[in-house]
């Protein structure tokens, strides 16, 4: 059996999952009557695991079984969603949410190191825009399908949607044919530092906001998470077989086009995250409408990634399409600063097409132009990195949002208002309070595209270098 419908059908799941949790989080926070930092965590935590799993479970796949690892990543994703669904507060809710950022850490890895393996030359660049392209249908139809889905039946059976759809892939993956790198050990210890350093770290970035930075136990998860990194970094070096090769990060090429993930990333989750709530309390509309609106981010996502590889394919520069995919990026995150309670989904249009077309023409392009620059038996530890830079920008990208917001706001309205108002709860008095969000939203926006534009920078110096050095050797 092909790998490829297998894996696509995984990829669209999980990015589904990633831009359709947003919209339940008004409804989440209503039942189980939580704000602020616990139920940002529906999401973040839902990142953070993805992010700390992902290299782990990449490199795990190369050596213990490709197949193996997707097959477990699909039950372990089913089982987190299930577990939300029948969530009876805030606290289960946000653990659920990690077990399954866990395992969709594992398919989005495993399933990218299966079709490196599995194809080569024009037909590995293909089947990378595809998944490219079906990680777009997911990122577009997730808000909509979503606020149907709670529409129809509520949160909670919008999730055990997911459970099912995760067993089903879980299922359809046992035919599939297994791949590994032969030899090598388990880096046990690197494997237990990753993880331990990734997810104090972003504990620590994420409570701040809510703690305040200077809280001990910010600064302790900030210290611990800095020292585990350090170790991890010392011990990649003598490894035998590293969790992360040292090799690869050295790699200026790889290394440009996995930062440019990481920027259009940054450019795009914050908007997909945040504004279907900025719409249902700014605008009134419902989650199935504010679903509906976030298509003008999320349809070119869908249709980019298969006409940017087509237009590599004939000879288009690569990078020169990456570059410009960054000034969109960039610059519609600053054109974002229009946006206000009156008809916004009109005055905002044009910069949320920018920012999904920039993110679709990455999508389409990066995966394969950076896996191509790996030897074979690394292709697991590649895509895991690349995916974990994915997921620790999202994590990162809610955090610094939620901050950005949270501060602005109480800068207006005081911490206890902040919180609620940048939930979506505001008082019988809303006019102030809108007119305070939409002011944060403005500024936050302005720091994202600032932050977006220096990152493309350092991309353009890395993959210009680069492809020098490349054509010297």
């Amino acid at each position: 059996m092909s790998a490829l419908p297998v894996v696509l059908t995984a990829v669209v799941l999980v990015a589904m999952s990633i831009s359709g949790t947003a919209v339940a989080l008004p409804s989440i926070g209503k039942e189980l009557d939580a704000s602020g930092s616990p139920l940002n965590w529906v999401v973040a935590g839902y990142n953070l695991a993805f992010a700390a799993m992902t290299l782990v479970a990449g490199s795990t796949a190369d050596r213990i079984g490709r197949r193996r690892v997707f097959v477990v990543s699909a039950v372990t994703f089913a089982i987190g969603f299930l577990g939300t669904a029948l969530s009876p507060s805030i606290l289960v809710a946000d653990v659920a949410r990690i077990v399954s950022g866990a395992g969709g850490a594992g398919l989005m890895a495993a399933g990218g190191a299966l079709l490196a393996s599995s194809y080569d030359g024009p037909a590995r660049n293909r089947a990378f825009a595809l998944m490219g392209t079906v990680a777009g249908v997911g990122i577009a139809i997730g808000p909509s399908l979503s606020g149907l889905l709670i529409t129809a039946t509520g949160w909670r059976g919008s999730f055990v949607v997911f459970a099912c759809l995760g067993l089903l892939v879980a299922v359809g993956a046992t035919r599939l044919q297994e791949s590994r790198t032969l030899g090598g050990s388990a880096d046990w210890l690197g494997s237990l530092l990753f993880v331990l350093a990734l997810s104090v770290l972003m504990y620590g970035v994420l409570e701040a906001p809510g703690l305040g930075w200077g809280h001990p136990r910010v600064l302790v998860a900030l210290v611990v998470g800095l020292v585990a990194l350090v170790a991890f970094a010392a011990v990649q070096r003598r490894s035998a077989s590293p969790v992360l090769a040292p090799s690869l990060t050295a790699n200026r090429g790889f290394l440009g086009w996995s930062l440019a993930t990481l920027t259009t990333s940054i450019g795009f989750l914050g908007v997909l995250v945040f504004l279907p709530t900025y719409l249902q309390v700014a605008s009134g509309l419902s989650p199935a409408v504010a679903g509906v609106a976030m298509l003008l981010l999320t349809t070119p996502v869908l249709v980019m990634p298969l006409t940017a590889v087509s237009l590599v394919n004939r000879g288009v520069s690569p990078r020169l399409l990456i570059l410009a995919a960054l000034a969109l990026v960039a610059g519609g995150n600053l054109w974002m600063v229009v946006l206000r309670p009156d008809h916004t989904v009109a005055v905002i249009a044009v910069p949320l097409l920018l920012i999904g077309i920039g993110m679709g023409m990455s999508f389409g392009i990066t995966d394969g132009q950076a896996m191509s620059l790996v030897p074979p038996d690394a292709v697991g530890m590649a895509a895991g990195f690349l995916n974990t830079l994915r997921g620790a920008a999202e994590a990162l990208v809610i955090a610094g949002f939620s901050a950005s917001l949270l501060g602005f706001l109480s800068t207006k309205l005081g911490t206890g208002r902040a919180a609620a108002v940048s939930s979506g709860h505001l008082s019988d008095q809303p006019a102030f309070e809108l007119q305070a969000f939409t002011w944060s939203w403005q500024l936050t926006q302005v720091g994202v595209s600032a932050l977006c534009l220096i990152l493309s920078a350092v991309v353009a110096i890395l993959i210009l270098r680069g492809s020098v050095t490349a054509a010297r050797r």
